[in-house]
């Protein structure tokens, strides 16, 4: 029988609730268990794919095609196993799910309401995710005390009384903050938090102390005898240099052992021997190299997490500590290019929707393909290269993409309105809905071989996940060739162009493919491991 680990936050949002659970849970997993990762979200948009980078961060998709929290891509690297549409369920999924049932008249005439009809389907949502798993972590939203959030603390707090106190463990992660002028770590808002938790019915079985500093034993005593749960059930989680130090952390603080010991099993001391490894080689690199990262939400990084990751986790493929120079898309607009990217070894441009910024996108390409620098475009940054060679190599002076310009003399980006998912024709215009409309998760994809892609990868066929709406547009597919463009990708059928390559370069590759998504820390991308090790051999020979 799967035994849940419920992981819930206080005081204030962004505490890492994610990375504790993913570090919780790669602790069980190093220790022998089988493991997965749910996440609650209160919010009630029916999955963030609609919603702005600013307000969500990154939208993670899956292989199965989910548009997910950010929080499932900390769950996959540092798991090292795939997430699904299971992982993730949102109020706004929750709500549909019931008001559909209701509509086909599942509920036999009763009244529905929030207790029991939206708990069930909470914990059925729960339930889902367990399958042969051992233990199931599932990571709730938002923060104690909020509105959206008291039906999946509800839910939790049921499920407690379902299964019993073997099968169920409460941890409440928090914050202990440091006051400068008072010169000491405060407690109340711990406390608090705690309270808030007991109001709802619910007794927190462990707690995480996140902190800038060392916790000293007085304080921890504190808390514990306020919140009521024993000295060795506080547990503290100072800030860390990187995200891969915190599983060490939390082991010298003893979490899995201390879970493993409520939920009443047993376990091995935890194999850490490739952790130790990655960080390592995080933390004392050999190497540097400077990649300039071309985008238009460059202020805030949580919406490029994935991306980041994925160039760091490059940089242990090669020994090397990546140094990401962010660039506003924009600001190459109103200035001389090598003001922002004098320097820089490697220039990549990630996937976005939208006008702004893509002429500033356009300009860094050509920068990168005239000065010959390492050029990775991925989704948006692989229609944006093809844009800038039909305009300045193929001499199509008024190429574009019709996602920004619709009555565009050369469209040579296009709305792709239909293509093959397996054996099913999917088909879309320009009226759907933009909610999980796109081409959403994994495809395969057939690469040439000699290609620098193909090289990459060491294999002729792989399988990556999409998430967009435009294509590459067929129609000047030969005129595009005829000018040197390499097409080096496909769908299976030959009908979407996946890769394009430009010869007599160091490295230039853009994809319609989200590669990111598929890098971990422990198997890194092959080409971002590429991308990386061009741009350290640009930084040689310079």
């Amino acid at each position: 029988m799967t035994k849940f680990v419920f992981i819930t936050g206080g005081v204030v949002s962004s505490l890492g609730k994610g990375l504790a659970a993913a570090s919780l849970g790669c602790l069980l997993q190093a220790r022998g268990y089988k493991v997965t990762i749910q996440k609650l979200d209160p919010y009630i948009n029916v999955d963030p794919g609609t919603m702005s980078p600013f307000q969500h961060g990154e939208v993670f998709v899956t292989d199965d095609g989910a548009e997910t929290d950010l929080d499932l891509g900390h769950y996959e690297r540092f798991l090292n196993i795939p997430m699904g549409k299971a992982n993730n369920f949102t109020t706004g999924r929750i709500y549909q799910r019931v008001i559909r049932k209701e509509r086909r008249g599942d509920y036999l005439g009763s009244t529905v309401q929030v207790i029991p009809h939206i708990t069930d389907a909470i914990k059925q949502a729960i339930h889902s995710v367990a399958g042969d798993v051992q233990i199931a972590i599932i990571e709730v939203g938002g923060t104690v005390g909020d509105i959206e959030s008291l039906p999946f603390m509800e839910a939790i707090r049921q499920m407690r009384n379902d299964l019993g106190r073997e099968h169920t463990l409460f941890i409440h992660l928090t914050l202990v903050p440091y006051i400068p002028t008072a010169g000491e770590l405060k407690t109340k808002p711990t406390q608090h938090s705690v309270k808030e938790l007991l109001a709802i019915g619910i007794q927190p079985d462990l707690l995480i102390l996140r902190t800038d500093r060392e916790v000293p034993s007085g304080l921890r005593k504190k808390i514990a005898q306020f919140c009521n749960v024993s000295l060795d059930s506080v547990i503290a989680c100072q800030d860390q240099d990187s995200i891969y130090r915190v599983p060490f952390a939390l082991y010298l603080e003893g979490l899995s052992r201390k879970v493993l010991l409520q939920l009443n099993l047993q376990g091995a001391e935890p194999k850490m021997e490739d952790w130790e490894y990655v960080l390592d080689k995080t933390i004392n690199p050999t190497h540097k190299v400077t990649i300039a990262i071309v985008g238009k939400y460059v202020e805030l990084k949580e919406a490029y997490k994935s991306l980041n990751e994925a160039l760091s986790h490059g940089g242990i493929a090669n020994d090397s500590k990546v140094l990401v120079r962010w660039v506003d898309a924009e600001d190459l607009i109103k200035e001389d290019p090598e003001a922002s990217l004098s320097g820089v070894d490697g220039i990549l441009v990630p996937g976005g929707f939208g006008e702004r910024g893509t002429e500033g996108k356009i300009i860094a390409i050509r920068h990168a393909r005239e000065s010959k620098i390492p050029y990775l475009g991925i989704c948006l940054g692989m229609q944006m290269a093809v844009v800038e060679f039909a305009r300045n190599v193929a001499n199509i002076p008024d190429a574009c993409s019709s996602e920004f310009e619709p009555q565009g003399e050369d469209p040579v980006i296009a709305l792709m309105t239909e293509w093959m998912d397996g054996n099913l024709l999917q088909k879309r215009d320009v009226n759907a809905d933009m909610g999980g409309t796109m081409r959403l998760g994994a495809y395969d994809c057939l690469l040439v071989e000699g290609s620098l892609t193909a090289k990459a990868y060491g294999e002729l066929e792989i399988s990556e996940r999409h998430r967009h709406r435009y294509e590459f547009n067929n129609n000047y597919r030969q005129q595009l060739i005829d000018a040197g463009l390499l097409i080096t990708g496909t769908s299976p059928d030959k009908e979407l162009v996946e890769v394009v390559e430009i010869a007599n370069h160091p490295f230039f590759v853009a994809c319609q493919f989200h590669p990111e998504f598929k890098s971990r820390p422990r198997t890194p991308h092959p080409l971002f491991s590429e991308f990386v090790r061009a741009s350290m051999l640009f930084r040689g020979g310079q």
